[in-house]
């Protein structure tokens, strides 16, 4: 059989494979039950990209410094078709991690998804390794090849969508200026009503969503009601990501109560913290960071925390355990949105896919994919409606690369390297503490040097 060799991590003098089209391969017995003839896992590429947002987007933790890095993902098969996957960040350190999985998924039928769960994500051994989010890009792939294979989308194969469209949410950053243009910039209140404004009108939502942690609470707070005035009929929500104090979280769900809130997200960390805050304020509190696995899931039935779990593909590892996790929601009547995790076009196929099967779907979906200024995926970036994006209908994810945007976005990470998403470029050597109390001050309107 021949090979196509794959891009090996360090080599920046010559291009991925991954950047050529993959061509149909022949060799491999297939083993055939009762007349199924079954797939076999040949290779497995991942190519690390680099794609421009709007303006570097400021979080509780750092900043994402005008760009997302992901990694494409690509499991080809005995008969030609290759599957999609996507994962965040990881850049060099991903292209090795992936490469480094050959041994173990090379020869395997991609359907067997639970055996590779196992496979590559025990229970126990995992504890000693990071595969989560390899384990979640290599299911995508699986389900794409699986969709590709019996010509439907992957939402049938996961029990048939009962909506065609998912609503969103805006996900307003506090954000610098673009590095070279000097635009985008949100930092006062009347910046950040406008992109609100802007986004509504551009797009439809009616929900939106301010990511918080980066300056006093005392602004955000002036921050957040000012949106709830300007936009009178819409709802919000609110992350500080964590990094407030339990009594910091209690005082602002307090002066907020009166407002039109979806719910409150992460206003601490950790699940007790939460159910203190619960306790005081009255409005639904949500999580990302404190529920993203079935122990602790268990534990939050057991003695509620928080009202509504956002499910992120990615750090479920992968979208059938997001469809378990909900089916636990719907048994104890917890609320579930379905999360972003700085998505290009294929984790948002997964996103959509996920929001489409759930009956439980009580709120809009989160997504970055607004600040992105463009996608790897054929057509460019998927288009808004009404606040909504439409589920993929093509089989398996329903969505392909664009191999040229997939080779200038290549270029770009090996020309601009990956950034640390936990400092503030304005700000060298510093760290947030948990509870927090070193904020950022919101009448510094210096811009940082970010290269571009």
């Amino acid at each position: 059989m021949t090979r196509f060799p794959s891009f090996i991590a360090g080599n920046r003098d010559r291009a991925p494979d991954s950047l050529a089209a993959p061509k149909a391969r022949s060799g491999i017995e297939s083993r055939t039950v009762v007349g199924a003839t079954f797939m076999h896992i040949t290779d497995i590429r991942a190519t690390p990209v680099t794609v421009p947002l709007e303006a570097p987007l400021r979080h509780a933790n750092g900043c994402h410094w005008g760009r997302f890095v992901r990694t494409i993902v690509e499991v080809e098969t005995d008969d030609g078709l290759v599957g999609l996957g996507e994962m965040g960040g990881g850049g060099e350190s991903a292209t090795t991690a992936f490469e480094g999985l050959k041994p173990y998924l090379v020869g395997r039928d991609p359907s067997r998804l639970e055996e590779m769960r196992f496979l590559l994500a025990n229970p126990t051994a995992s504890r000693y390794n990071n595969r989560t989010q390899i384990l979640a890009a290599l299911e995508f792939a699986c389900l794409d090849l699986l969709g590709q294979r019996w010509g439907v989308p992957v939402s049938e194969i996961l029990g048939g969508r009962l909506r065609d469209r998912v609503p969103f949410a805006s996900y307003l950053f506090f954000r610098y200026p673009h590095p070279t243009r000097g635009t985008g910039e949100v930092r006062t209140i009347e910046q950040l009503v406008a992109k609100a404004r802007a986004l509504k009108e551009r797009h439809g939502f009616s929900v939106h969503k301010l990511k918080g942690g980066v300056f006093p609470p005392e602004y955000e707070l002036e921050c957040y009601r000012a949106l709830a005035r300007a936009l009178p009929g819409d709802r919000f929500r609110f992350d500080p990501n964590g990094v407030w104090s339990t009594e910091q979280a209690i005082w602002f769900g307090q002066q907020i109560e009166n407002l039109r809130n979806d719910y409150l997200e992460d206003p601490v960390f950790g699940l007790h913290g939460l159910r203190r805050v619960r306790e005081k304020v009255r409005m639904p509190l949500a999580t990302n960071t404190v529920v993203v696995d079935f122990e602790q899931l268990a534990a939050n039935v057991l003695n509620t925390a928080v009202d509504v779990v956002l499910l992120d593909t990615t750090f479920w590892g992968g979208i059938r355990p997001c469809v378990k996790a909900a089916g636990v929601c719907e048994t104890f009547q917890l609320g579930v949105a379905v999360h972003s995790s700085g998505e290009l076009g294929i984790q948002l196929a997964t996103m959509l896919h996920l929001g489409a099967v759930l009956p439980n779907l009580t709120f809009a979906a989160d997504a970055h994919y607004h600040h992105l200024t463009d996608d790897v995926i054929e057509g460019g970036r998927m288009g808004y409606d009404g606040g909504a994006l439409a589920v993929p209908t093509g089989p398996g994810l329903g969505v392909r690369l664009d191999r040229e945007k997939l080779g200038k976005y290549h270029e770009e990470f090996r020309r601009l390297g990956s950034y640390p998403y936990d400092q503030d470029p304005r700000r060298p050597g510093w760290a947030p503490l948990v509870p927090n109390d070193r904020w950022a001050d919101p009448a510094d309107g210096t811009a940082p040097e970010i290269p571009a």
